[in-house]
């Protein structure tokens, strides 16, 4: 089983709090650091605010050596599939070979309205961003191309420099596993994430979305006894720890991933939303990640 950390950047993440996340991450041993990319706090609250996503994943490049980094994932409605392509191609130069790229359709209406991003319809937010993927994936080969669609027109594109992996940076497609959605992500993405699905539910998606590796995002929290994981959980608001979390102590959260990993899960990113408890993330090195 492969595991990453992911952090919802838009609940006021602090520049600080990123360099401290990424450092005990990458001492911990986690094989990515994952980051939302929203620009509002996604429970309606003031919040923060949050630090662009791409401009974070290349400084946290500049300051790490090991651990990957990517978005998880960037709405294909923030920005031109050129500018998305060419600051994923400068972070992975920026990383040597680090960055994984997720892309969605968007979806958070507020925040698209409030940055005068535009926010269609279901059908069209999805057809831009099947454009996008494609045009991104054209973007990193070596051969020019043209591209007309209905939202992008591109003629003799070529941009230079291409990324530092071969054949490209990996993409991930996230979303609940629809067959268009699936069909896309097997023409264009490296690997599928869904949002945290019972071990059943799981194993029904493997199987969807094979031969693509399947990966889920799910709530974690952990502590070295129950009552702990507990009491993390209570600062999120949390009667307990939920039945779709994975969390309570390592050897607890051990055994969850094992049943993931049984029913075809082939990587989990966690998502820790107490961004300031690195007790936590060292932890999971000690007693987590040796163990899967």
């Amino acid at each position: 089983m492969r595991v990453c950390l992911m952090i919802e950047g838009q609940e006021g993440v602090t520049w600080d709090q990123w360099r401290a996340l990424a450092a005990t991450a990458e001492e911990a041993g986690f094989e990515a650091l994952f980051r939302s990319d929203h620009y509002a706090p996604l429970g309606g609250a003031a919040g923060g605010g949050s630090l662009d996503a791409w401009s974070t994943i290349n400084a946290l490049a500049a300051l790490t050596s090991t651990i990957r980094l990517g978005t998880l994932v960037s709405p294909a409605t923030f920005r031109h599939p050129s500018t998305l392509a060419r600051e994923v191609a400068t972070a992975d130069h920026v990383s040597g070979g680090r960055v994984e790229l997720g892309l969605g359709a968007g979806w958070h209406e507020g925040e698209h309205r409030a940055h005068g991003f535009p926010f269609e319809t279901m059908r069209e937010r999805f057809a831009r961003f099947e454009e996008q993927l494609e045009i991104i994936r054209r973007s990193w080969a070596d051969e020019p191309f043209d591209f007309a669609g209905t939202y992008y027109r591109l003629e003799g594109a070529n941009p230079l420099p291409k990324p530092v992996q071969k054949p490209h940076p990996p993409v991930i497609v996230g979303g609940k596993a629809g067959p268009r959605s699936v069909a896309a992500a097997k023409r264009w993405a490296t690997e599928y994430n869904s949002l945290f699905e019972s071990v059943e539910r799981a194993r029904g998606l493997a199987g969807t979305v094979a031969p693509l590796p399947l990966s889920i995002m799910a709530t974690f929290v952990m502590g070295p006894t129950e009552a702990a994981a507990r009491d993390r959980a209570a600062r999120l608001g949390a009667d307990g720890i939920p039945e779709d979390w994975i969390a309570g102590t390592p050897d607890q959260v051990v055994a969850r991933l094992r049943e993931l990993e049984a029913a075809g899960v082939q990587r989990v990113m966690l998502q820790h939303l107490l961004h300031d408890d690195l007790e936590a993330v060292e932890l999971a090195g000690r007693e987590v990640l040796p163990a899967v």
